[in-house]
């Protein structure tokens, strides 16, 4: 019985996870779940699941939730504190850390120390801390499986093959609900047109960075990281069906795709389970309904966040984490209805170019940089 951590448990990876808990209650075990707000939730999760651990961002509803549960023997924790100490703790096997922003950060360095599998779906962990979390690992017995469908994808297609026969990663997009369109019929566009995807079913925020593929420079940088592989070699291809969910194409032209149905739970019960493989909790692949698959070259003019996402990843640094921090500002203000959607992308550019880089990273230089960026950004838009 594998025993498991989930950051995120109320979010849309976390929910997902623990059904296919629920289906395989004699395979798996729930040690600790966390959320952000959503106490009605992560109340009947853990009343479900009855895990040791609890943990919840704010002092104010660790008292909420320790008076809805002061009838069980579940212990609720508070803040990074509490994330750290259910990430690393001696029961946990696997962390599955699913939330959103920062917050991920600390929890997932704490679990690597502890030797702890991790399955990973919070890509601000590797985008603003990769080269922290590459030493970390190179000191650990800790391995990270991603949960994410294209790293996922990558992943799966590397199984068993040498990096130096890799001549390059390709990771697809749908495209988002803007496919096609150009800069001037984006002008107006409102939250509710930017979180309505045509293929996947997220929260608001990743759902605004699938509209401006902001998602897929985070994906870039992600994918830097996790695989060893340059910038140069890490491709974006727009493939509407999303039913490819990546490629890799070795040097003797061989292009190896990892296919499925556009639905979370495959990459996340392959995380849960590797190695090994267990039987689908989705319905399975049909192509003849599928019936085809196209491609097409991504329009980097109009959608400038991912020509942005690679910039920020070759200068390195300290640079990823203005290009996130400033992103989850401005998508946050485009979602509250004070920013236009065109705008996202033309603050993350005054952001970076108002930013001196850092090449010595810690995790305190991390979160002032993001602190100071999210200034920045709110002094401009005044």
């Amino acid at each position: 019985m594998k025993k498991i951590c989930i950051l995120g448990s109320t979010g849309s990876i976390g929910t997902q996870a623990l059904d296919i808990i629920r289906k395989n209650k004699e395979k798996y075990k729930v040690i600790a779940l966390s959320a952000n707000n959503n106490i009605e939730l992560l109340t009947e999760q853990a009343l479900e699941f009855n895990p040791k651990f609890i943990v919840v961002t704010e002092e104010k509803n660790r008292k909420n939730l320790k008076d809805r549960l002061n009838h069980t023997n579940i212990e609720v924790l508070c803040g990074v504190e509490g994330l750290e100490m259910v990430s690393s703790h001696d029961e946990v096997e696997i962390v599955l850390t699913s939330v959103v922003g920062m917050i991920g950060l600390k929890p997932t360095i704490a679990a690597i120390r502890a030797n702890k599998t991790i399955a990973l779906a919070n890509k601000e962990t590797m985008v603003v801390g990769g080269e922290i979390i590459k030493k970390e690992l190179k000191k650990s017995k800790s391995f990270i499986i991603p949960v994410d469908s294209e790293h996922n994808a990558i992943f799966q297609c590397l199984q068993n093959n040498e990096k130096n026969t890799v001549r390059r990663i390709i990771l697809t997009a749908s495209g988002g609900p803007f496919r096609g369109k150009n800069k001037m019929e984006l002008k107006n566009v409102t939250p509710e047109m930017a979180v309505k995807h045509p293929r996947w079913n997220m929260g608001k925020k990743i759902s605004v960075d699938s509209a401006t593929l902001m998602n897929k420079a985070l994906e870039v940088i992600e994918a830097h990281w996790l695989f060893d592989i340059e910038y140069d070699k890490i491709d974006v291809v727009v493939h509407p069906q999303s039913v490819i969910h990546s490629m890799v194409e070795y040097i003797d032209g061989s292009v190896m795709a990892q296919l499925g149905v556009t639905d979370m739970k495959n990459p996340i019960k392959f995380a849960l389970d590797y190695p090994k493989r267990s039987y689908s909790v989705t319905e399975y692949l049909n192509l003849t309904k599928v019936s085809q698959l196209t491609f097409e070259e991504v329009d980097f003019e109009t959608f400038e966040c991912l020509k942005l996402g690679y910039e920020a990843g070759k200068i390195g640094g300290s640079m990823p984490t203005v290009l996130n921090a400033a992103n989850e500002e401005a998508v946050k203000l485009f979602l509250d209805g004070k920013i236009g959607f065109l705008d996202i992308p033309e603050l993350i550019k005054a952001s970076m170019k108002n930013h001196n880089v850092i090449y010595d990273l810690s995790i305190d230089k991390i979160l002032d940089i993001e602190n100071k960026t999210r200034q920045y950004i709110n002094e401009l838009i005044k």
